[in-house]
């Protein structure tokens, strides 16, 4: 409420300005008049305003501005008011009764367009909005925002096709690059073709990805995946591979798909080696759990506990101390049991309660892998956490 009434009290002096103005004009080609008024419903208003009634102010601003038709920027914050106060009905019928005025210039006119298609896109109208925003880009007016907008609506309805045509004319305009978020664009629709099974389609946009973005993870994990469905697992182990060099934080995600390859071709050995390289370097509790677990397969549980156990000391997490219980009431029986399935109890419990990823831009905590946040909206923002709680 305090808000809006502020927001009120901005208003007043452009309607008075207004006013006077239209006044002013008025006595100048009658020339009988020595002073310009002020519409008696501005202060009708301005008592609203002041008996903290803001609806009923808007509502007599709004005749103001039916009978000074010259008020246009009066007129296009109130719409504002509206649509920022969530009654988007309102504010499209303010714009568009500006539209249809006659006396807009070109500039105030595509302003009152961008402010309409604003409103169109809060009501979920995507269509309406597209259709006003690529007639300010064909009038070649607030062409930031109109591409911006057009982006936005071509992301919802995962349109990649025109989504890549407008975020390369954005760049142009902005000076901004898009490459990491157009190689995103890439992949959804390789993604698409990947799930029909039309693998040249699927080859040639994560070709397309990577020549955007040479660090695009998503890229090479759709191309490993590729791979690995088809048969190529020297060719999928390649591809995992190189996300080590274009984002070690990414490490997580090729452990499990990675043991898979390896194993179909009967290089355990080898994936063994890879991941103790990968635990010296990077650390990571998923690297840590599957080497131990190889471990335990290859040499004893008892070897198992002791490697676990030392690295626990330098790289203490949740999921390492949780595994180490496990091992250990295989071990134990009586009272020693019961504490250790105490313990194990909750470290299972904070574990299964803990988000695994978060995104660095909005705070956004996530159990599973978004290359779009779903908070935000940015592209590769959402990560595994990593520490104590996480890898």
């Amino acid at each position: 409420m305090q808000g809006e009434i502020y927001t009120l009290w901005l208003l007043l002096p452009v309607a008075a300005f207004s006013g006077w103005w239209i006044g002013w004009r008025a006595s100048q080609s009658k020339k009988n008049h020595s002073s310009s008024s002020i519409n008696p419903e501005y202060f009708k208003g301005l008592n609203f305003v002041l008996n903290e009634q803001p609806d009923k102010a808007i509502e007599v601003f709004i005749r103001m501005l039916e009978v000074d038709s010259e008020t246009v920027e009066t007129h296009l914050a109130l719409g504002n008011l509206f649509r920022r106060r969530g009654e988007v009905d309102r504010a499209i019928r303010i714009h568009q009764n500006l539209i249809a005025r006659p006396t807009l210039n070109r500039e105030q006119r595509a302003h009152a367009l961008l402010e309409l298609g604003m409103d169109y896109m809060r009501s979920g109208l995507l269509d309406r909005a597209e259709g006003l925003f690529l007639e300010l880009v064909n009038s070649d007016l607030h062409l930031n925002q109109a591409y911006t907008e057009l982006l936005e609506i071509y992301q919802q309805e995962k349109d990649w096709e025109n989504a890549i045509a407008i975020a390369r004319k954005l760049e142009l305009i902005s000076g901004n690059s898009l490459n990491p978020v157009i190689a995103q664009f890439y992949c959804e629709r390789a993604e698409s073709a990947l799930n029909e099974g039309n693998i040249r389609v699927v080859k040639d946009n994560i070709r397309r990805a990577i020549s955007f973005n040479p660090d695009c993870v998503r890229a090479s994990l759709i191309e490993a995946r590729m791979f690995k469905q088809t048969g190529k697992e020297k060719l999928a182990i390649k591809s995992y591979k190189r996300v080590e060099s274009q984002d070690s934080d990414y490490i997580t995600e090729i452990i499990g798909p990675l043991f898979e390859c390896y194993r179909k071709l009967d290089r355990v050995d080898e994936f063994v080696e890879y991941l103790r390289m990968l635990v010296n370097i990077y650390g990571g509790i998923s690297s840590l759990l599957m080497l131990t677990e190889l471990i335990a397969e290859r040499e004893g549980e008892n070897a198992a506990i002791r490697f676990i156990s030392d690295e626990l000391k330098t790289r203490p997490t949740v999921k390492g101390v949780d595994r180490l219980i496990e091992y250990a009431l295989s071990k134990s029986e009586g009272e020693t049991y019961d504490h250790l399935k105490t313990i194990k109890d909750l470290t299972a419990q904070l574990i299964e309660g803990r988000a695994m990823y978060k995104c660095n831009s909005c705070g956004f905590d996530a159990k599973q892998l978004h290359w779009q946040c779903p908070g935000c909206k940015h592209w590769d923002t959402v990560k595994p956490v990593f520490g104590v709680a996480g890898e």
